[in-house]
């Protein structure tokens, strides 16, 4: 990664220095060639209109002392050679006295061109030189009389873009070195964290969630660091209840087949048993079985919870008519302990509420059952039903020994009981609540317990009140 992120960094500034490199020296080209072009310009119009202003019909070469003082004057200190010739191309005057051209026939491209009415500019090279020359016409009358033609060389300004071009291109490998130092500086910076960052994840990885990042600051990589030290608290978390899970439902397996071993043995090892002996054996030893089954039933419940394989299916539901099947299914076990179950509608009826039918079922009978379970004989289970335009609320009461407030939030913990001795003589797994709260949670509503004013408990469902789908909530 540092060195992706050194080459990127180079790659940027390289590119940005070329661009503006050449951008630097094409303007600047364009500009010193331009900026002289057009004081070439100016001077062979000055001279050209000067020359105009003096020239009578004799044009011949002695003229030229006519019109010598505006050349001189014009074009002092500078290096520009001046030219005048007639239309024949013959050289009226020439500042270079030693070519020797007066009277001789000048042939140019711009001359030419100037003579055919136009202003031209070309860039020619002469004796390993440069040089920018222009060249006007001469009128009178509007009509051409001669032309204007002036040279200079351009090989200062051609140093002068090689001097330039010099000082970016050491400027720039000065400027790529320093970038280059503190982009290596700074990928070490950067990608330094990422090294405990990887360290640590090759730590979760094999199951250690004890490894922390150092935290440093407030900016992104802190974040992550804050992030990665988050998921490794919830992981351990996760590990934690994962290896209680574990270990409860070992425990909780292994009772019944303890169980169920003691029994087998005890037949084994007993002669001549009675009938009715054998019969009292096989009967614990199929209460051992249903528990057993029960619990590794609710164990699935909860492997499918967990996968998030359980999907609600949802249909529109007679809450009172579910409610009845609960009393109903729960009458029995109540009346054998003398306990009056009863519900209260406040004589109002419900419109059919959206719900998983199976998973709602399961949820209310194993607080109801719960209720029945641990509360005294003689005792009641009260299930009071009411609705608001938002919600749904089931509230189950019982006469029972009530929950201390500090256990509250613990009693939906799966495999945790109270009272554990009570538990397993009432047939309780300890994984009732949790799937309640797992059903209730998944319907989008909450569950929540407190004591009655005096015994007992009250355990209160809320639930979206879902009457169709689409419909209102």
């Amino acid at each position: 990664m540092r060195f992706t992120m050194l080459a990127t960094y180079l790659a940027i500034i390289v590119t940005t220095l070329v661009l503006m490199s050449v951008y630097i020296i094409g303007l600047l080209s364009e500009n010193l060639y331009s900026g002289e072009t057009i004081n070439m310009f100016a001077k062979a119009n000055i001279i050209s209109e000067t020359i105009s202003n003096v020239w009578n019909s004799d044009t011949s070469a002695t003229a030229a002392d006519k019109f010598s003082g505006v050349m001189e004057d014009s074009l002092a200190g500078t290096n520009i050679r001046g030219v005048v010739t007639n239309t024949s191309y013959t050289v009226l005057y020439d500042t270079n006295e030693e070519s020797h051209l007066g009277g001789r026939v000048f042939m140019r491209d711009s001359i030419k061109r100037a003579l055919d009415g136009e202003q031209a500019v070309n860039i020619t090279f002469e004796n390993d030189m440069r040089l920018i020359n222009v060249a006007v016409p001469i009128e009178t009358g509007g009509n051409i009389i001669g032309g204007v033609y002036l040279a200079e060389s351009i090989n200062t300004i051609d140093d002068t873009i090689r001097s330039t071009r010099t000082s970016l291109i050491v400027f720039s490998a000065l400027i790529i070195i320093l970038i280059g130092m503190l982009s290596l500086a700074m990928s070490y910076i950067i990608t330094s964290p990422l090294e405990e960052f990887r360290s640590v994840a090759r730590a979760i990885s094999k199951g250690d969630f004890s490894k922390r990042i150092s935290v440093k600051g407030h900016n992104e990589m802190a974040q992550l660091a804050e992030t990665l030290n988050y998921m490794c608290d919830e992981l351990g978390l996760l590990e934690e209840k994962r290896r209680k899970f574990v270990s409860d439902a070992s425990h909780e397996l292994k009772t019944p087949m303890a169980g169920i071993k003691l029994i087998c043995d005890s037949l084994v090892s007993a002669e001549n048993l009675e009938s009715a002996m054998v019969k009292e054996f096989l009967t614990d030893m199929s209460d051992e079985v249903d528990r057993l089954t029960r619990i590794v039933e609710r164990l699935l419940v909860l492997t499918r919870l967990d996968a998030g394989d359980a999907e609600l299916k949802q249909e529109e539901t007679d809450i009172r008519m579910l409610i009845g099947q609960v009393v109903k299914k729960l009458t029995p076990i109540a009346t054998s302990k003398d306990i009056v179950m009863y519900t209260d509608y406040h004589d109002k009826e419900f419109e059919p509420i959206l719900l998983d039918y199976d998973k709602m079922y399961e949820a209310i009978y194993n607080i109801a059952d719960n209720a029945i379970k641990y509360s005294p004989e003689g005792g009641f289970v009260h299930i009071d039903v009411t609705a608001d335009t938002a919600y749904l609320t089931i509230r189950i009461e019982d006469n029972g020994p009530g929950i201390p407030e500090t256990e509250r939030d613990r009693i939906f913990e799966r495999f945790y009981r109270l009272d554990d001795s009570r538990a397993r003589d009432t047939g309780g797994t300890g994984l009732g609540l949790a799937i309640t709260k797992e059903a209730v949670s998944m319907h989008g509503g909450t569950i929540t317990v407190m004591n009655a004013s005096e015994v007992g408990s009250i355990f209160t469902v809320r639930l979206p009140y879902r009457v169709k789908k689409g419909g209102r909530a």
